[in-house]
C-alpha cells in the first residue's frame, strides 16, 4: 500500500507559471511571491492621507462586480412530474376550452388557451353564434390571474384566514344583528348568472334585516341599452 502511495505522488503533474520556477533559489520568484498585491487597500477609508483615486475606483470596481454577480442569479424553479399524468395533457402542447366571459360590460363568446391546466391566452370564438368577437379587455383578462397582489383568500380585520373561520364570524354577527334588528347592507356587483341570483334571494328571506345593494365601478346601463338595441335591430 505504501509502495502505491508512493508511486501515486511521485507520477503527479506538478504545472510552472515560468522557467523561473524550476530554481528553487530564485530571488525573482521569491520577490514575485512576496510581493504579489503590492499596493495594499487603505485599513482606514476615512482618512484623507491613506485614501487616493485608486483606491476609490477599487472599491467602485469591486461593488459593481459584486451586484452583478448577485443580479446574475436566478430563481431556483423545481418541476415535479405529473405522478398519473392525464390524458388530454402534452407537456408542450396547448388545449383550448370554450367559455364564456361576463365582466362589467364585457360579455363575450372566448376559446382559453392553456398549457398543463394553466390558461395562457384568450381568444375570440369565431364558431360561437353570438358575442364570438372579444374586445382588448377581454383579451387582457387573463392577467388578473397572475396579479401577485390579488387577494389569495378571506380576510378578517386586514389578516388572512380560512373560510370556515369567516363563515363561523359572519354567521354569528348575522345571527346578533338579526336578533337587535339592525339593517345590513349587502353590497354586490351586477350577476347576470340565475343561480347566483337564486342563492342570493334565499340568503334575504333567511335573514330579512338584510338588504341588498348593486354597484359596478363601470356602470352596465350602457351595455343593457346595447343589448336591447340589439334584440330590436334582429
Amino acid at each position: 500500500m505504501l509502495n502505491v502511495i508512493t508511486r501515486t505522488m511521485q507520477n503527479k503533474k506538478l504545472y510552472w507559471k515560468g522557467i523561473e520556477q524550476l530554481d528553487t533559489d530564485s530571488t525573482i520568484v521569491e520577490g514575485l511571491e512576496n510581493n504579489e498585491f503590492v499596493e495594499k487597500l487603505p485599513v482606514n477609508s476615512n482618512d484623507e492621507k491613506n485614501s487616493s483615486r485608486r483606491d476609490f475606483l477599487k472599491y467602485v470596481g469591486f461593488s459593481s462586480a459584486a451586484a452583478a454577480l448577485v443580479g446574475c442569479e436566478g430563481p431556483v424553479i423545481k418541476s415535479v412530474p405529473y405522478v398519473v399524468q392525464p390524458e388530454q395533457i402534452i407537456p408542450g402542447v396547448a388545449n383550448y376550452y370554450a367559455t364564456t366571459i361576463a365582466d362589467g360590460n364585457d360579455f363575450s363568446s372566448i376559446l382559453v388557451k392553456t398549457r398543463e391546466g394553466r390558461p395562457i391566452k384568450i381568444e375570440s370564438n369565431k364558431d360561437a353564434s353570438t358575442f364570438g368577437d372579444a374586445n382588448a379587455r377581454v383579451h387582457a383578462s387573463v392577467l388578473s390571474l397572475y396579479d401577485s397582489n390579488r387577494v389569495q383568500g378571506p380576510k378578517i380585520s386586514g389578516e388572512y384566514t380560512d373560510w370556515q373561520t369567516l363563515i363561523n364570524l359572519v354567521r354569528v354577527n348575522l345571527d346578533n344583528f338579526s336578533k337587535d334588528d339592525k339593517k345590513v347592507v349587502l353590497l354586490t356587483q351586477t350577476y347576470p348568472s340565475p343561480s347566483s341570483k337564486e342563492i342570493i334571494s334565499e340568503f334575504l328571506d333567511a335573514y330579512p334585516n338584510i338588504s341588498q345593494v348593486t354597484y359596478d365601478t363601470i356602470s352596465n346601463s350602457s351595455t343593457l341599452s346595447w343589448m336591447l338595441l340589439k334584440i330590436y335591430m334582429d
